[in-house]
């Protein structure tokens, strides 16, 4: 009798897993690439502010980090809050990727020091946990709530990352990402009370 629905979890299940794989996988084979055979060199799509080519690391900036301790510090957030994004639906997780990183990256290249270079999917971490702090304030109901309280009480902490500190750390892209994420969060949550309107 809930054969269907146990199937249908399951394949919820299996597309959640096969988007994280997926995109860390190209965080990991970008840095070995990048460490092994282009000698750093490929951070150079990064997100360079107030530069026109620059632009191109609103795509890129997220894919590439500055060295293996920079992305293993990035990796299971970046898996923890992308899943957390994904529970109530799939397409909730582009949508806040996708505006995350126009959001964050724009923000980064308007407002960061000219010449910098900004890479590092930590953007799209501080987007994910802007959208779950707020999607149980914007959608309020048990699930979202539960949620942005989980949430709260894993990585309330990361919000701090939003201002300036010591040198070498992006919080430009924390918080414009973090901003995205909370813009993503209040677009959702109007077209899903449209949606039910």
């Amino acid at each position: 009798m809930n054969k269907p629905k146990n199937n249908s979890i399951s394949r919820e299940v299996k597309a959640h897993v096969s988007i994280l794989c997926g995109f860390v996988s190209i965080f990991w084979i970008a840095e070995f690439l990048d460490f092994f055979v282009f000698k750093g060199s490929l951070d150079r799509f990064g997100i360079i502010p107030h530069n026109l080519i620059g632009l191109r690391g609103i795509l890129f900036a997220p894919f590439l980090h500055g060295g293996f301790g920079h992305l293993i510090a990035n990796t299971i957030p970046f898996v923890v809050l992308g899943w957390f994004v994904m529970l109530q639906e799939t397409s909730d997780f582009w949508i806040v990727t996708i505006l995350t990183m126009i959001v964050g990256g724009l923000g980064v290249w308007l407002f960061a020091v000219p010449g910098s270079i900004h890479i590092g999917a930590s953007i799209l971490i501080f987007g994910y946990l802007g959208f779950l702090l707020f999607r149980g304030y914007f959608q309020r109901n048990f699930v979202s709530i539960f949620l942005s309280v989980v949430v709260v009480f894993l990585y309330g902490g990361l919000v701090l990352g939003v201002l300036p500190s010591r040198p070498g750390i992006s919080w430009q892209g924390h918080l414009f990402g973090f901003l995205g994420g909370v813009l993503a969060a209040k677009l959702i949550a109007t077209e899903k009370k449209n949606n039910r309107s």
